[in-house]
């Protein structure tokens, strides 16, 4: 897929999918942190490979970097090239990777302040997305030192990032609070196919399962669909997020590639 011809990335929503009415559904990225819970074959790559599809234009002028976390080492590495930075293979890297971004977020909040509430995603200050495959891996490490350092990063980056342009998109299965002890933090929630119906008031706000999520009615046969609320939004909406197959990942790894010389980011390990 060659980029012959500037193709925009849809800032005010990617469209990623399908509402049950029909139309399109687009999902805010820039300026929002984002949660996927889902049982296991819920479809959440669905939903991850979506979001790099549309984010795929910017990876390749440079107005976007996505710094992938993967733990499993399998679900993201079809479009590693796509990625400015991929940790997969220890805990050291996942701090390091945290950290690092945890400084450009510090950077950029000392340019911008006082002139401006939201980052506008440029090639010498992209929007950087944080993709983790799966959160809980991140609860799991062994070394407390190691384990601190990537809760504090993490924290920092929930907290303080979106308006700056460093936002986080993390899948997990489990949304127990020990497992996912900053979900109030994700502005984005997205559910999949649950088992039961608790683990859905456990993502969503009071009454939302009331209101039509209702995650744990999803039937096995559907993968890809969601249920999807967002902070000051009255009702959550359900959503077929697009399928992206092997080959139009391996397709976009081979056309959308980031520059080859991107500009230096302060705060980023060399």
């Amino acid at each position: 897929m060659p980029h012959e011809q500037e193709v925009p990335v849809r800032w005010d929503g990617l469209p990623v999918g399908i509402r049950e009415d029909g139309q399109v559904y687009r999902l805010p990225v820039r300026g929002n942190h984002l949660v996927l819970v889902g049982a296991q074959g819920a479809g959440k790559s669905s939903v991850i490979w979506a979001i790099v599809n549309q984010l795929a234009p910017g990876i390749a002028d440079g107005t976007v970097q996505v710094w992938a976390l993967d733990p499993k080492a399998m679900e993201l590495a079809a479009g590693e090239p796509l990625f400015h930075r991929m940790a997969y293979r220890d805990p050291i890297e996942y701090a390091e990777l945290l950290e690092d971004a945890v400084l450009v977020m510090q950077k950029r909040q000392i340019v911008l302040r006082g002139i401006t509430r939201l980052h506008t995603p440029t090639v010498t200050e992209p929007l950087i997305v944080i993709m983790i495959d799966e959160l809980a891996a991140l609860s799991y490490v062994n070394d407390r030192d190691l384990r601190r350092r990537i809760d504090n990063a993490l924290g920092l980056l929930l907290s303080q990032g979106r308006a700056v342009g460093v936002c986080v998109i993390g899948a997990i299965q489990d949304p127990r609070k020990e497992v996912l002890p900053a979900r109030d933090l994700f502005p984005v929630r997205v559910g999949m196919r649950l088992s039961e119906a608790e683990p859905v008031r456990l993502i969503f706000s009071p009454g939302a399962r009331d209101r039509g999520a209702r995650c744990d009615q999803i039937p096995p046969s559907l993968p890809g669909v969601a249920y999807v609320e967002i902070d000051g939004e009255p009702e959550p909406v359900r959503v077929r997020f697009a399928y992206v197959t092997d080959d139009h990942i391996r397709t976009l790894a081979a056309g959308w590639r980031p520059p080859i010389d991107p500009p230096e980011i302060d705060g980023e390990a060399a």
